[in-house]
């Protein structure tokens, strides 16, 4: 039996996360309301839709969020950021699902975290980039769309001191707002990981359709592409892939509870105001068990959440267990508010017009992301009892 987890009760959820998740709501409510989210990227369905279109964001919002310190936040001091714990992390990712934030962000923390994992001045070298505003994306999927650290999407061969990849690496997140890709090759029995810049020959972004709005995603193809040895950022790529595989969980969990808020909240406040019958609709048993029904579910997610985001913290072998368990729960919260809050906004709920598509489609592109709830609980089923078949008698 695994031993007891030395993370606090609390979740180590002080002062400073509950300080930076109230500046991040703040600021967020002020810069992004959501009109002017709407207006950003939701103005009308025939643009948005043509295909190999990138996703619309704000460049100048972005700059702001890189002057708050926001892309440094799990970048050591020493790299120039504030070397925050991923309780306060997922605290203001949440904030970010909350306001369905195009930027980005949770792509360069994401990628921040496997950087944090592994050794070297190349390392040290792209976490001080990202501290002053390197936007960065991890290219380590193959077509299958498997995220195990064992598998890599690229072929790689040594040319002079130089790495040199072949392949293409699918859903690539934000690829078209990024600088710089991380990407993960196989070289013989090794894995390889690589900071690639956006500019390289041989490289080419090709944008997914997606449905997302707030996001783009893309495959990129590497054609015989390059790579400094300096940009070699490490030789045995699967280890820091399997040590910062539950945080890379947290970060898209957390993101989930923040989108399922918004449509929580803004389904209640609906029912209070549409009547029918002469009736707010919220009166009604149909309107409100389900609306009960997606509060617990969320609030049962995010206790998970900030309890993996602990046990990360705090080193415990529980962490992928947590982990998993939290993107289960937030990819299952998040399909339950999706399809209530789309329904019980009645014939709107269904338009263009109404901005609960926007959160919709932003939640159910993370559901699937990393693996949904049932791929999680299958995982699961194998950490904790073992693979079918073993326990036979």
């Amino acid at each position: 039996m695994a031993a007891p987890s030395d993370a606090p009760k609390d979740f180590g959820f002080g002062e400073e996360p509950a300080m930076l998740r109230d500046v991040a709501r703040r600021f967020l409510d002020e810069r992004l309301p959501v009109d002017r989210l709407r207006r950003l990227v939701a103005e009308a369905p025939g643009p948005v839709y043509d295909e190999g279109k990138p996703a619309s964001w704000d460049d100048a919002l972005w700059k702001e969020i890189v002057d708050l310190g926001w892309t440094g936040l799990a970048v050591g001091a020493d790299e120039g950021g504030s070397e925050q714990s991923l309780v306060a992390i997922a605290a203001v990712v949440e904030e970010v699902g909350r306001h369905a934030l195009p930027s980005p962000l949770v792509a360069t923390l994401g990628a921040t975290l496997l950087l944090r994992a592994t050794e070297g001045d190349a390392a040290k070298s792209l976490l001080t980039r990202i501290a002053e505003g390197a936007a960065v994306s991890l290219a380590i999927t193959d077509e299958r769309g498997s995220w195990d650290p064992g598998d890599a999407p690229l072929n790689a061969r040594e040319d002079d001191g130089d790495m040199v990849l072949s392949g293409a690496a699918y859903f690539v997140q934000d690829a078209g707002k990024a600088d710089v890709l991380l990407a993960t090759a196989g070289l013989g029995d090794e894995r390889v990981l690589c900071a690639v810049e956006l500019g390289a020959g041989g490289l080419r972004l090709q944008a997914d359709h997606i449905h997302d709005l707030t996001r783009d995603q893309a495959t990129a193809y590497f054609d015989e592409v390059r790579v400094p040895h300096a940009a070699v950022v490490a030789r045995n790529a699967e280890s820091p892939l399997r040590a910062a595989w539950p945080g890379l969980l947290v970060l898209v969990a957390a993101d989930l509870c923040g989108t399922s808020e918004w449509q929580l909240q803004t389904t209640v406040e609906y029912a209070k105001q549409r009547k029918q019958f002469d009736r707010e609709i919220g009166f009604f048993q149909a309107v409100k068990h389900p609306l009960v029904d997606a509060m617990v579910a969320i609030d049962r997610a995010r206790s998970l959440l900030y309890h993996a985001a602990c046990e990360i913290d705090a080193g415990s072998e529980h962490a992928e267990v947590a982990a998993r368990m939290a993107k289960s729960a937030a990819s299952d919260a998040g399909a339950f508010i999706s399809d209530r809050s789309v329904q019980l906004h009645g014939g709107i709920g269904f338009t263009w017009e109404c901005d609960v598509h926007i959160f919709f489609k932003r939640s159910m592109h993370n559901q699937m992301l990393m693996g949904d709830g049932v791929h999680h609980r299958k995982r699961l089923a194998d950490l904790l009892i073992g693979p079918i078949g073993t326990n036979a008698a």
